[in-house]
């Protein structure tokens, strides 16, 4: 598996929860204590949008966070994730890219677009009762992605908490939300 192929896979299972989210859950916790599903998802769907626009060398948004939702989320979701692949696609990997935070190198890129979906989808799909399992092969690739750059500096100016213990047996799944902070 590589990055593409893994972003595709994760925007693929991305869509399956945004198109599990009830009208009614949009004010529900998250575990982003700053934020109910509405505004992480919002935030999420912000990242990606400004993602595509980095790797096609558009204009960036000046706040993911502010992102206006549709009423058909899922279709808005699919329709700015299918944009996103298409750019990182007909870009490639090779070279900088700009996607808000100032020139880096585009594996970078698309490892922060990988990492923030599938966390974020995890995140809703805990706050919205949803199955939270990636598959196993891509959450095993997500997490090695995340280990090799989520270091203590980058947890503290991302918003991640410490790493929480979990079994030796514990799904890919949770090592990964584990790694990152949250508790699976």
């Amino acid at each position: 598996m590589d990055q593409l192929d893994a972003l595709a896979q994760t925007f693929d299972h991305a869509t399956k929860v945004v198109a599990g989210i009830a009208d009614d859950q949009l004010g529900l916790a998250t575990p982003c204590r700053e934020w109910d599903v509405r505004h992480l998802l919002s935030h999420a769907m912000g990242v990606v949008v400004n993602m595509g626009n980095g790797a096609s060398c558009e204009e960036l948004l000046p706040d993911v966070n502010t992102y206006a939702l549709r009423d058909d989320r899922a279709a808005q979701f699919r329709a700015e994730a299918d944009r996103t692949l298409a750019a990182w696609t007909t870009r490639g990997l090779a070279g900088e890219v700009n996607i808000g935070a100032g020139p880096m190198p585009a594996e970078a890129g698309i490892g922060i677009n990988l990492l923030d979906t599938a966390t974020h989808s995890w995140d809703i799909s805990r706050a919205t009762g949803q199955g939270e399992e990636l598959p196993d092969d891509l959450a095993t690739f997500v997490l090695a992605l995340a280990r090799g750059f989520v270091s203590d500096q980058i947890r503290s100016f991302a918003g991640f908490d410490p790493e929480v213990p979990v079994p030796a047996e514990a799904s890919p799944t949770a090592q990964l939300a584990a790694f990152l902070g949250r508790k699976p």
